[in-house]
């Protein structure tokens, strides 16, 4: 189901309305969607939709909760990163030739999660999935039009490319700055966030109806490996490369990266779907010659949403940009 862009609630429209701040530095370093500002000593819970596909190392070092999307594999139905992993979803497509469906998470189970922080005296900033992808957005606005006190970000991402939103919020969070100023930061920041994905296999894209039989078929054909990028909170189609997907991403992270002078150099994500390690390690060797200066590189495993849509042999550099 896909959500509205923009959320009619007074809860978001508030977190919206008027002119931004001035921009300073924060933990993430120079760039966009960052605050200025006297910092006050509150209580503020970051929590995010299990899309984020940040690892449990990451979910527990910043304390943010996770609210998991649905995933129905045939007449099993169970959470993302709880009762469905990965495994479950490749296991499903090789048995039953058929793709698995994720749902939102509902008004109700939102209303639960947000009231039983504000009871403990939290205000609560909320990520989502683009509600390009999802009607997740347009749900969790109206649990927190319903609950109160909680601001919710439309990442216009997906994967990790939510995930560095979330990260910033934690960071912010942590700094002494109010739910309200997370929202808006977070909410200018998100266009500047790039996601992309290069992928090895067209079956799962089949499968999804984001490509023809023939196109599928005469892509094997040529060993053609097609890039996925997230713009305007979309999934478009990007560069198709060709050869081994070992090479392939070689040239897929060089092309991401050389020549750049707009990164922001705080964090740098590897994020893919059962990847060789040694093929995600020549990734991160090559990420370090074209950009010895990040301070953070993080490799993660994609979970249902990227596993669904790309199927094995994926992976994406997701990171932010700084102008």
């Amino acid at each position: 189901v896909t959500g509205v862009q923009t959320c009619a609630l007074p809860i978001c429209e508030a977190a919206h309305r008027g002119s931004f701040c001035h921009l300073a530095e924060t933990a993430a370093g120079p760039g966009p969607g960052l605050i200025q500002g006297e910092k006050q000593d509150m209580k503020v819970k970051i929590i995010s939709d299990s899309t984020c596909d940040l690892s449990p190392e990451l979910i527990e070092r910043y304390d943010i909760a996770i609210t998991p999307l649905s995933v129905h594999c045939g007449d099993q139905v169970g959470h993302d990163g709880v009762e469905i992993t990965p495994e479950t979803i490749y296991d499903y497509v090789d048995a039953s030739g058929q793709l698995p469906r994720t749902s939102a998470v509902n008004v109700f189970d939102y209303v639960r999660e947000f009231r039983s922080w504000h009871q403990q005296g939290y205000s609560v900033v909320h990520f989502c999935i683009s509600s390009d992808f999802s009607s997740s957005y347009q749900n969790a606005c109206m649990a927190a039009a319903d609950v109160g006190d909680v601001y919710v970000v439309d990442s216009r991402n997906l994967s990790t490319g939510q995930g560095l939103l979330v990260l910033h919020g934690a960071e912010l969070a942590a700094a002494g700055h109010t739910a309200e100023e997370i929202q808006r930061a977070c909410t200018d920041l998100a266009p500047w966030v790039e996601a992309s994905f290069v992928i090895d296999r067209l079956d799962y894209l089949y499968k999804g109806g984001r490509c023809s039989a023939l196109s599928a078929f005469g892509g094997n054909l040529l060993k053609l490996k097609p890039c996925i990028e997230v713009k305007d909170g979309k999934m478009t189609p990007g560069k198709k490369y060709r050869g081994p997907i070992d090479k392939v991403m070689l040239q897929y992270t060089q092309d991401r990266l050389q020549g750049r002078d707009d990164i922001n150099r705080h964090r740098v994500f590897i994020t893919h779907t059962r990847c060789a390690p040694e093929a995600v390690e020549a990734v991160r060797q090559k990420l370090l010659e074209l950009c010895p200066d990040f301070e953070e590189i993080i490799e993660t495993t994609a979970g249902s949403t990227v596993t669904s849509h790309c199927g094995p042999g994926t992976l994406g550099v997701l990171f932010i940009r700084s102008k």
